[in-house]
């Protein structure tokens, strides 16, 4: 009987755990800002699990397509081939922009140059200017760092920076934003791009002018939120709308004041 009692107990911990835990997947973008969501989600509500893990946008839609995820996140809006298979597989996804994310252009900080047209950028990235002799530097070959395909800031530098134009060959594709970070620090010909709140003092970041040169905007959060700095782009969490009351509470939290505050602190753009 003891056994039978035991083995019960076990039986409704199992259940009762799987129906609150909620597993969250997709973009290193989106990654702290998550995890920190979700420490402060699971203080206020014990008994709730939340896992977070990265790998870029595309693997976190990947994971929705295949069910390994109950939210992807996503630094990039989904992609018409992505909706496709979700509706052929019968999945309904919502869709919910949890912040706002300015992306910043680094360089080494031994590097002279501080400030880059985005034609210049488009130039550097799909290979046209290989030495920073021709943008105002030094005479030093460039090192140029993305993300890798399946990233969100890889699709979304592509079309908003370089005009839909294709990535040179010889430009380095990085698993993870961090590995970017850590690669400019090192390199003194490097230059790289990243969300805002993976900034550091190891980097240094460059102002953008997308008016040929008139102005020159750093990426801030408060140049973010007054528009005036010119790379900036949603995050979003996708979810399946069966999952909508499993994953509901998590998400009203993000974009209430409370949430919204972590938002600013992680060094994202808040949406309200």
């Amino acid at each position: 009987m003891k056994k039978s009692i035991l083995t019960l107990a076990i039986a409704v911990t199992t259940i009762t755990g799987f129906a609150q835990k909620i597993v969250i997947k997709g973009s290193d973008t989106v990654l702290p800002l998550s995890q920190k969501e979700a420490e402060s989600y699971m203080k206020k509500n014990s008994g709730k699990s939340i896992t977070v893990i990265g790998g870029g946008s595309g693997v976190g839609i990947a994971a929705l397509l295949d069910g390994s995820t109950d939210i992807a996140m996503s630094s990039r809006s989904l992609k018409m081939d992505e909706r496709m298979k979700l509706k052929d597989a019968g999945k309904a996804i919502k869709e919910v922009i949890v912040a706002n994310d300015a992306l910043s252009v680094i360089v080494n900080p031994a590097n002279k140059v501080g400030k880059l047209t985005r034609e210049q950028l488009e130039a550097i990235f799909t290979g046209k200017i290989k030495n920073w002799k021709e943008v105002g530097g030094d005479d030093m070959p460039m090192v140029v760092y993305s993300r890798e395909t399946s990233s969100g800031t890889y699709e979304f530098f592509k079309e908003h920076v370089m005009n839909r134009k294709n990535y040179a060959s010889s430009v380095l594709n990085m698993p993870a934003t961090g590995a970017i970070i850590q690669s400019v620090s090192q390199t003194k010909g490097a230059i790289g791009y990243v969300g805002l709140a993976y900034v550091t003092k190891d980097v240094k970041d460059v102002a953008v002018s997308y008016d040929k040169g008139k102005n020159y905007v750093i990426a801030s959060v408060e140049n973010a939120k007054n528009k005036s700095y010119p790379i900036v782009r949603p995050l979003f969490y996708f979810y399946p709308e069966p999952k909508e009351k499993q994953v509901k509470p998590f998400i009203d939290f993000i974009l209430s004041a409370e949430g919204q505050k972590i938002v600013d602190q992680i060094g994202y753009v808040a949406v309200k």
